[in-house]
């Protein structure tokens, strides 16, 4: 099958779809793979090195699109990219498609196969697709929160783990999934005070087995956010929903409790944002302000480190990718039920259920379009 590999166009995007040894696997199988000229250089990765991996380098995006079977991405096609996919062409990304009516649209009227990363589930009702870069964008928040938290980025001007005479902060991380627990690595490590607030009794206890008494488990029913927020320095929103727009747990109103320079890194951004202000930004310019309350909410979190990231991913995905190609999307999807949760759009047909929901189409189960 043939593979396009297209260079992401993002703002500073950085990361691939696929790394020169993930390449060679493919080619190994018997697939032919484009891949657009420079696409990989920003995370260290060379024309050179595809091109011994068995890839071709293809000048433009319009030919990889114009040629390829498969499409594999890192993010989200953008409006241009989504006028160049064709019809019954597979996309095999990030889509995130519950905060993207636009794109939902575009797909829909492509008529392509459209496969997300973040859907796909495994026997434990897991996503195996979406935790390494919710790993990362875990242990990034904190890094990037203590950083707004300096006073010359518009913070309270103090140190995560405080120094001899001077207290820690508080940290409030909202929601002990996969980014909270690394969120939670990280802060734990930089000795700042942690508080993990989640829904799930049995998660909690899970936290406290890892991190024991260096984290303070809070049951979402059984606290007052609006105190636990104003006592925040900051607060890390890891919060999510599988497949559908993030749930507000941060109001506006709750802003006007917290101190002035405290920070909010909202890594559900992707899904809509857990926070009520919450709007997009980028690596280029990467906060904002409301209320003296300084918003992290970059979309591509994992983008800044886009070697680290381009490996954890292709760590996860390339299985996928191996029995896509080499099976086609019908075989691959029919014969595994965890992978065919990853379809979101299907030849005009919207497959998944919280997509269709939040934008008014009629749903059409998965198993019933292939």
């Amino acid at each position: 099958m043939k593979i396009g590999l297209p260079k992401e166009i993002k703002p500073q995007e950085n990361r691939i779809g696929l790394t020169p040894d993930s390449v060679k696997q493919l080619t190994s199988n018997g697939h032919e793979v484009l891949v657009e000229n420079n696409g990989g250089f920003e995370a260290g990765f060379e024309n050179e090195h595809y091109i011994n991996a068995g890839a071709k380098i293809v000048d433009k995006a319009e030919d990889i699109f114009n040629d390829a079977e498969i499409i594999v991405k890192v993010k989200e096609p953008l409006s241009n990219e989504v006028k160049m996919i064709r019809e019954n062409q597979i996309v095999f990304t990030y889509l995130h498609l519950a905060a993207a009516k636009e794109l939902t649209a575009g797909l829909v009227k492509s008529k392509s196969v459209c496969i997300a990363y973040e859907t796909v589930t495994d026997n434990n009702g897991r996503l195996p697709l979406l935790a390494p870069m919710s790993a990362v964008a875990g242990r990034m928040s904190v890094q990037a929160g203590a950083h707004c938290l300096e006073k010359n980025q518009k913070g309270r001007g103090i140190l995560l783990g405080g120094a001899p005479g001077g207290e820690p902060a508080n940290v409030l991380i909202l929601g002990g999934g996969v980014v909270g627990e690394n969120a939670a690595t990280i802060a734990t490590g930089m000795k700042a005070k942690v508080h993990i607030v989640d829904k799930s009794e049995a998660r909690l206890k899970q936290l406290v087995q890892i991190f024991g008494d260096k984290i303070i488990p809070e049951q979402s029913d059984k606290i007052d956010l609006n105190k636990l927020a104003a006592e925040a320095d900051l607060i890390v929103g890891g919060v999510l929903i599988p497949g559908a727009e993030a749930p507000k747990l941060i109001t506006k109103e709750m802003l006007k409790l917290m101190k002035r320079g405290s920070v909010i890194v909202d890594v559900a951004i992707d899904q809509g944002g857990c926070v009520e202000t919450s709007k997009p930004t980028t690596h280029g310019d990467p906060t904002y302000i409301v209320d003296d309350v300084v918003h992290y909410c970059v979309a591509n979190m994992p983008g800044g480190v886009p070697r680290t990231s381009t490996f954890a991913l292709n760590k996860a995905t390339l299985p996928y990718l191996i029995k896509l190609a080499n099976n086609g999307y019908q075989k691959a999807l029919s014969e595994d039920k965890n992978f065919l949760a990853g379809l979101n759009v299907c030849k005009g047909e919207v497959t998944y259920k919280a997509v269709a929901d939040t934008f008014g189409y009629n749903f059409t189960s998965a198993s019933q379009v292939i």
